[in-house]
């Protein structure tokens, strides 16, 4: 075990330790060990609806920290341990009541950027804007891009999957990965890829007695399938790719300590065309109808969401974001689309202008107009692309049968639907209907043969209603699957496999249902920009709470 003389990470102070936990750790661990209250505080809650705990929070140098926190913790009776980035996951996959590892302190660090072979290995603590920012001078970038790129960082993708705008052109996070090095809760450091390279003992023989499973158990014609595992990504036709099945594990299988991306050349032209439409249907539409001509990007808003911030937009109730590579693209896009009107900005300035509006809808969103809160909760499946009207018709009618409100936006060309609702989390009738509201959605998606999670994750938010989309035995898989990875159970207990009750451990119990500190403190949902803004970086949209 690796020992910290003279306990150089030692910080915070009235620490809770009466297990002796924070102490071996600071005996076995060069990072920082805070069990401090303040440091519990602040990894009680992440982007979700839920709180958790911790017991404390360790900040690790390198592989060997972790690895010697996982030894540590299970010498303590298999306690929990989470690994965490910039907090933004929707799922509650980034709380836990064990040891929190913040992997944004230490190892954030690019290892190295080879523009000949388009790769990078980097850390998982690595923001992914200064991945981008190190890149763009070889005329390179990191494909997949959410809207909160100046805080997330690569370790959180690749947990997610995460994907972002420009996932129609480059596709999702385990799209662009080719080699993983993680630690599982045993100690165990794997080097994943593909061909079966570091694939833990028995998982490629569970793959081989469930190969009809895996071939007919996911739904087809879906870019945005990120619920459960990928376990079709170990089926022999697709290459066996350890590295891509890991992808969007929550950190319940292993915690990444090193990852190789792939990156992709930016475009030389890029022009940003905003498609009008008469409303929200009519956008979604004709989203799919637009990728046989190559856009970049298919990102769809509508006018509830814009809040008198439509300057430079074109005529219309709803709009269709798309950057195409060059001129020509764009006059072809336009002419070949059946728009209201269009608008097309070549201008760098004037395109950071017109993104900055759909980059700040996540924290938009959660105000309704008129007043009120809005919140996660069914954040962001996605269906297929041609389903997206029809699918979206039918949401609204269910909200409107709930007394519900919320205003859908976000990856159209893709069928990714990203959507805040002023869900009534202050009495137990509220609760109740959270958790009917969610149990109706996951049955729609379903049967338009969507994915509960396009983008975030499961997590705890939807995790105990998996069945619903794959089945009893394909679900039964995935606990297999993850005790053959985890056989202890040490890896974000909770999520995704087995998981907790999805209107279980609540952030608002307790809370009253008025303004106040409690009330403006709940108003906070993760949206993570006071990591990189505060009030004096200049104009912009902050979380209520700040």
């Amino acid at each position: 075990m690796r020992r910290n003389v003279g306990h150089p990470g030692v910080v915070g102070t009235h620490d809770e330790d009466p297990s002796g936990l924070a102490s071996d750790l600071r005996a076995a661990v060069a990072g920082d060990v805070d069990f401090s209250v303040t440091a519990r505080a602040l990894a009680t809650m992440d982007a979700s609806n839920y709180r958790r705990v911790p017991a404390g929070t360790v900040a690790p140098r390198d592989a060997d920290d972790i690895a010697a926190v996982v030894e540590v913790c299970r010498a303590h009776g298999t306690t929990p341990v989470v690994a965490r980035g910039a907090g933004t996951s929707i799922g509650g996959q980034a709380t836990g009541t064990g040891v929190v590892l913040d992997l944004t302190r230490h190892m954030g660090g690019i290892v190295s950027l080879d523009p000949s072979s388009r790769t990078a290995v980097v850390r998982p603590g690595l923001v992914l804007d200064r991945l981008r920012e190190a890149a763009r001078p070889y005329g390179l970038t990191f494909g997949p891009d959410p809207s909160t790129h100046s805080r997330c960082t690569l370790g959180g993708m690749i947990g997610n999957n995460a994907c972002g705008a420009h996932s129609v052109a480059w596709g999702t996070t385990a799209d662009n990965v080719r080699s993983l090095d993680v630690v599982t809760y045993r100690g165990e450091r794997l080097t994943l890829g593909r061909g079966g390279e570091g694939a833990p003992a028995g998982l490629l023989d569970l793959v081989e007695r469930n190969l009809a499973l895996l071939r007919t158990g996911y739904p087809a014609g879906l870019p945005r399938r990120i619920s459960g595992y990928a376990l079709d990504a170990l089926l022999p036709e697709r290459g066996v790719d350890v590295a891509r099945s890991f992808c969007g594990s929550e950190g319940t299988l292993g915690v990444v300590t090193e990852a190789t991306v792939a990156l992709v050349p930016l475009p030389a032209e890029p022009v940003l065309v905003v498609l009008g439409y008469a409303d929200e249907s009519a956008a979604a539409d004709a989203a799919a109808g637009l990728l046989p001509y190559g856009p970049l990007t298919v990102e769809g808003m509508a006018a509830d969401l814009v809040r008198g911030g439509a300057e430079g937009l074109p005529k219309g109730g709803a709009w269709l974001f798309c950057e195409v590579d060059g001129d020509g693209a764009a006059r072809e896009l336009v002419r070949s689309a059946d728009a209201v009107d269009a608008a097309v900005v070549r201008e760098a300035a004037g395109q950071r202008v017109l993104w900055r509006i759909r980059e700040d809808a996540a924290g938009t969103a959660t105000r309704m107009p008129g007043g009120g809160d809005a919140w996660p909760g069914w954040e962001d499946c996605a269906v297929p692309p041609a389903r997206l009207g029809a699918y979206l018709r039918e949401f609204r009618a269910l909200l409107a049968e709930f007394g519900l409100r919320g205003i859908p936006y976000g990856h159209f060309g893709d069928g990714c639907v990203h959507v805040r609702i002023d869900f009534d989390w202050w009495s137990g009738e509220g609760v109740r209907d959270f958790r009917r509201f969610s149990e109706a959605v996951a049955d729609l998606v379903v049967a338009h043969g969507g994915s509960l999670s396009g983008e975030h994750g499961d997590g705890q938010a939807r995790a105990e209603l998996l069945p619903r989309m794959y089945g009893e035995e394909l679900v039964g898989l995935f606990g297999a699957v993850k005790d053959v990875w985890d056989p202890d159970g040490g890896l974000n207990p909770g999520m995704l496999v087995r998981p907790r009750r999805l209107d279980e451990g609540l952030r608002f119990e307790g809370l009253l249902p008025v303004e106040g500190v409690g009330r403006s403190a709940a108003r906070c949902v993760g949206v993570a920009k006071c990591r990189v803004e505060g009030p004096s970086s200049g104009p912009g949209v902050m979380c209520p709470s700040y």
